[in-house]
């Protein structure tokens, strides 16, 4: 029996399809060709990513752009950019352009579903909210969230309203939006007022622990993000308990630390400790522990004062559970 082993090669060229080059390239700015044609050749070479200044650099444009460049192809639907976090990372796909006559079919059913009068009034509807005619490929999107999400024309409403509520009318973040409540299984309006209500909700107490470390929406990333919603939804700590630690951690450190606050609330989870009263309570007996006895008959008036003999740096270790 043989074993044959194939050495790895990459093409030393790009293929380029001939609908790009006929259909889309002639349309497009020269510098929105240029990123697509270098974001290719990397696609095609295995290379996992690359960032937009590097890009920027290689085809001397402003990075401002290679942004503008992905927003154009991908409202040509020529690739797939969907955000993959909030620190401004994408995902990006090169659609298959061979697949035009598909592409047209769906052209022809979109021409269908506007005959329909409840699909007609919603998209004037969508109009209307968001103040400016809707290009045919989010009518398209919009109607298709009926069939591959099961969302009613009212719960689509309802979601777009929801956006343009928080200053977002951009295609992109309403699609964003549409996919998070699909994930959540949001079947119907009641759903989605339940789960606006307690996204709303959880976003008030964010709002209140970083207006006390002097901090705002944007000013955080995920991993911040993540960090407030374990302390807020997984450990249900009330937001007095959080701000606690917080103040805790400005005293020692004097800046708000963000890996510091998480191990004091870990800490107290652990330990079962969920009110200011539970954490009062756990701090008188570690001080009475820690106060040195008084012994009878020791008329000394020294030891007659009550001494503050409570080591902070004791305290810190229990309170962060390094002392087991």
């Amino acid at each position: 029996m043989s074993t044959f082993m194939f050495k790895k090669s990459f093409l030393d060229y790009t293929p380029v399809s001939n609908i790009f080059i006929e259909k889309y390239m002639p349309r497009a700015r020269g510098e929105f060709v240029k990123v697509y044609l270098l974001a290719l050749k990397y696609c095609v070479h295995g290379e996992p990513g690359v960032n937009s200044a590097l890009m920027a650099s290689t085809l001397h444009l402003l990075e401002s752009d290679v942004m503008n460049a992905w927003n154009y192809w991908s409202d040509e639907g020529v690739i797939r950019f969907i955000p993959i976090d909030n620190m401004n990372n994408y995902s990006i796909e090169f659609i298959d352009l061979t697949d035009e006559a598909v592409k047209s079919k769906e052209e022809i059913n979109l021409l269908d579903e506007l005959t329909n009068t409840s699909t007609k009034d919603m998209l004037k509807e969508i109009e209307k909210l968001v103040s400016r005619p809707l290009a045919s490929k989010e009518m398209a999107t919009y109607i298709s969230w009926q069939k591959d999400f099961s969302f009613t024309p009212e719960l689509i409403l309802l979601l777009i309203q929801y956006c343009v509520s928080k200053g977002k009318s951009d295609y992109r973040y309403i699609e964003k939006v549409a996919i998070s409540w699909h994930d959540s299984n949001i079947k119907t309006v009641e759903q989605a007022q339940s789960y606006i209500k307690k996204h709303e909700d959880k976003w008030i107490k964010f709002r209140k622990i970083l207006s006390f470390l002097g901090m705002k929406d944007g000013d955080i990333m995920k991993p911040q993000e993540d960090m407030l919603n374990k302390w807020v939804c997984t450990y249900e700590f009330p937001v007095d308990v959080i701000l606690r630690a917080c103040e805790i951690c400005c005293q020692r450190l004097n800046r708000a630390d963000f890996k510091y606050i998480d191990a004091i609330l870990t800490s107290w989870n652990k330990d079962g400790l969920k009110t200011l009263g539970d954490i009062e309570a756990k701090d008188r007996k570690f001080i009475h522990k820690s106060r040195p006895k008084s012994y009878k008959g020791q008329n000394d008036n020294f030891n007659n004062f009550e001494q503050r003999v409570y080591d902070y740096d004791e305290l810190e270790k229990k309170l962060l559970g390094w002392d087991k």
